[in-house]
């Protein structure tokens, strides 16, 4: 399904656009800023369909020829701007895509819209040449750019889009939403909500892998028994992750669930507010063996190396770093 009913939280955002739809003031161009896999390009889907459903409501009827296209990805006056190289969007996909395009009437509805994922990424020229189009485009077009960082985006691009920025959804809506929707059991649905920090798709991601299992007993294994291990061995098992197709700052993310639940315990001694309440026994002993002042350097470390990761630094300087932390503390 892919209605506005259907997007979880962001009750601002679908304010703001169904009531655009209502009194016909479509922008032509809108920037949706949010971290990955947060919804931005379902949102935009939604809305897109919703222009050019057949039956003009303020939601997509689902069953119109053109909702039907929309929904198999072939309608053909919603375009996807793509890319070949990884991280970058180069001129060349900005003129061929959208430049060279946006003034060919749309074949059948009452708008041509270009959705552009990860346009944060376009190059300076890229830009420049997606500016002049944003400054006079044609009356039927509406341009999407979906970034993580719209700061990276041109001052003059930002200025001339509407700016709708997703926020983090509240961890009730998430776990309602997985165990009801989902079927996920109970305490599987706490250790995605407490991973998702806010972001449905990551919730939804930890949810539907089908090596759930293995991977939440491996990092409960690395933390129970890490400060007899030695620095290589922890190292080595976190490597092993990568056979699950897990990225890293993933799994880290899961580390970060045991020590904020040791905080957590440490503070309030509080069971139903801990996440691995399997692990109590080792939770308590952990939060018994380290100070406050530990448990934050912890955590602190952990940002940090998902931050170096990011920038490419080197990966076992960053683990040996963390993990010399986590030993200490």
């Amino acid at each position: 399904m892919a209605t506005f009913h259907d997007i979880i939280g962001q009750e601002q955002i679908k304010e703001h656009l169904q009531n655009a739809i209502s009194a016909k003031k479509i922008s032509h161009a809108y920037i949706i800023n949010g971290e990955k896999s947060s919804g931005k390009e379902f949102i935009a889907r939604v809305f897109a369909m919703t222009l050019q459903c057949e039956k003009g409501g303020t939601e997509p009827c689902q069953e119109c020829h053109s909702c039907k296209q929309a929904l198999s990805d072939n309608q053909p006056d919603i375009i996807y701007v793509s890319h070949e190289k990884p991280n970058t969007i180069s001129v060349d996909d900005i003129r061929e895509q959208v430049n060279n395009t946006i003034d060919i009437k749309p074949y059948q509805g009452p708008y041509k819209i270009y959705i552009i994922p990860e346009a944060d990424r376009m190059t300076a020229q890229a830009q420049n040449a997606l500016l002049k189009t944003i400054e006079e485009p044609p009356k039927y077009a509406v341009i999407f750019l979906l970034t993580e960082n719209a700061e990276l985006l041109l001052p003059t691009i930002n200025s001339r889009c509407v700016m709708l920025k997703l926020r983090n959804i509240k961890d009730t809506l998430i776990k309602k939403y997985l165990m009801e929707k989902m079927q996920i059991p109970d305490y599987k649905a706490d250790v995605c909500t407490a991973f998702a920090q806010g972001n449905m798709g990551r919730a939804i991601m930890l949810a539907n892998s089908e090596h759930f299992n293995e991977v939440r007993e491996e990092a409960v294994q690395l933390l129970k028994y890490i400060h007899e291990m030695e620095l290589s061995e922890i190292v080595n098992a976190v490597n092993h992750i990568t056979v699950y197709k897990l990225e890293i700052s993933d799994y880290l993310d899961l580390i970060m669930i045991w020590y904020r639940d040791v905080l957590m315990y440490k503070a309030t001694k509080d069971l139903d507010k801990v996440v691995f309440k399997d692990q109590i026994q080792y939770i308590k002993e952990q939060a018994r063996r380290s100070s406050y002042e530990g448990i934050e350097l912890i955590l602190e470390s952990l940002e940090k190396a998902k931050a170096r990761l990011k920038a490419n630094v080197n990966f076992e300087l960053v683990m040996e770093l963390l993990f010399l932390t986590i030993k200490e503390n």
